[in-house]
């Protein structure tokens, strides 16, 4: 592969360690390192999952990110917190002001609150080498909030994400070139290791006698893009370490989908409760499509059963032939989605999206339907109440049953406790 024609930035990606953890760590004054420290989504809540746990916790207690709150051993060494999502989120951009003393904006992207992307191509006349430029800012980022972090570098956004996940994470930085593929990536196995491959792909793959990113990368081009079609392409140059994407490509093109996700607080026996929490959240994505003018041809509904029940679920998608922002039209298409595909088990998960999104100004409002019009206009007008004294200020009905995860959700941030 010849790399000399392509372009050969200084890409860092910077992770806090264990974010949370270490957010409620330095509010406490504890060591994350040393302490056992879990952070749970609700304390008086036996079924609340584990939103971060501290390296000394998943070390001594095999405690991690998704585990129940009535799986954590009973000892005294260790402590439970619940989230602070204000706190996490005022670090979060105290991190990101240290940055810009570095950078200009346009060369910064909080691809998380514990992650972000910094291109220091064009610092070495201000800052010097960019090695010693992140070593500085990750001294400044512990100097002045006493966070630990973790950075990976790269000559694209791929090869210092791969840096960060396979080296930096046990070492605390780490650089690759593209001298480093061979020696570096194509070792990686199994494939679910490897940076956007997930385990439905990688089974795929291993079915083609694929069970290494060397393996992948010696796959001729043809054979991957007729089993993957486009994505073929990208894992082929992906295993070559290559990827040609720009650093500020995610804010240019916009929103290209709305979604809203949630662990339920119990298990939902009952269809009519299932469907309660369902049209919340189409509510949710509905209005946040209206306030940017926009309306989806794709509504995709996912459901996951209980750990009870054995787990398992769905992920449904249908396409629409009007795109639409009306919550009752959305939710509409839900409702099919889970009739068709409900396997009658107690629900812990639930998710709503919209995708294919265009102007709203394209949609056709059909001669048919005579209140469109009316419906748009009174969604606009609950809209505008909402914005202004708080998403719990106007709520259907279903809200205010047993089954209503809105009131209670209304007064968190990001899901969790402020």
């Amino acid at each position: 592969m010849d790399y000399s024609k392509l372009p050969n930035r200084s890409i860092a990606i910077i992770d806090m360690v264990s974010f949370y953890s270490s957010c409620i760590a330095v509010l406490h004054n504890l060591d994350v390192r040393t302490v056992p420290i879990a952070v749970v989504g609700n304390l008086e809540q036996k079924g609340s999952v584990v939103l971060a746990a501290s390296p000394a916790m998943k070390k001594r207690f095999r405690v991690k990110t998704g585990t129940r709150l009535f799986e954590i051993p009973n000892h005294p060494d260790i402590r439970l917190f619940e989230p602070k999502m204000s706190y996490f989120l005022e670090m979060s951009m105290a991190v990101t002001k240290i940055l810009h003393k570095y950078v200009p904006p346009e060369a910064i992207l909080v691809y998380s609150v514990d992650e972000c992307l910094i291109d220091l191509t064009t610092t070495e006349k201000l800052w010097g080498p960019p090695e010693q430029t992140i070593k500085h800012i990750q001294k400044e980022i512990f100097d002045s909030l006493q966070l630990h972090s973790t950075a990976g570098m790269g000559p694209n956004i791929l090869m210092a994400k791969l840096a960060l996940d396979l080296e930096a994470k046990k070492i605390g930085f780490s650089k690759w070139t593209y001298d480093d593929v061979q020696t570096k990536l194509w070792p990686v196995s199994p494939l679910s290791e490897m940076w956007g491959i997930g385990s439905r792909t990688e089974k795929t793959l291993n079915n083609m006698g694929i069970t290494s990113v060397g393996q992948l990368a010696r796959t001729p081009l043809n054979v991957l893009e007729s089993k993957f079609g486009v994505m073929g392409n990208q894992l082929y140059h992906h295993a070559w370490g290559i990827d040609l994407s720009n650093l500020g490509a995610p804010l240019e093109e916009g929103q290209i989908s709305y979604g809203k996700s949630q662990v339920l607080m119990r298990d939902y026996n009952k269809i009519e409760d299932v469907k309660a929490v369902i049209l919340e959240m189409c509510e949710d994505v509905a209005k946040r499509a209206r306030d940017t003018y926009q309306a989806a041809r794709a509504i995709t509904l996912g459901l996951g059963y209980s750990k009870n029940a054995f787990g398992g679920g769905f992920q449904r998608a249908r396409t629409i032939y009007e795109a639409t922002n009306d919550t009752m039209k959305i939710y509409k298409v839900c409702l099919d989605l889970l009739k068709e595909n409900y396997d009658n088990k107690p629900v812990r998960q639930l998710s709503v999206s919209i995708t294919k999104l265009e102007d709203e100004h394209s949609m056709q409002l059909s001669l048919f339907e005579k209140d469109n019009w009316k419906n748009r206009k009174l969604a606009a007008a609950l809209d505008s109440v909402r914005n202004r004294f708080g998403s719990a200020a106007l709520l259907r009905a279903v809200s205010y049953t047993p089954a209503g995860t809105a009131v209670k959700r209304s007064k968190m941030v990001g899901g969790h406790k402020g």
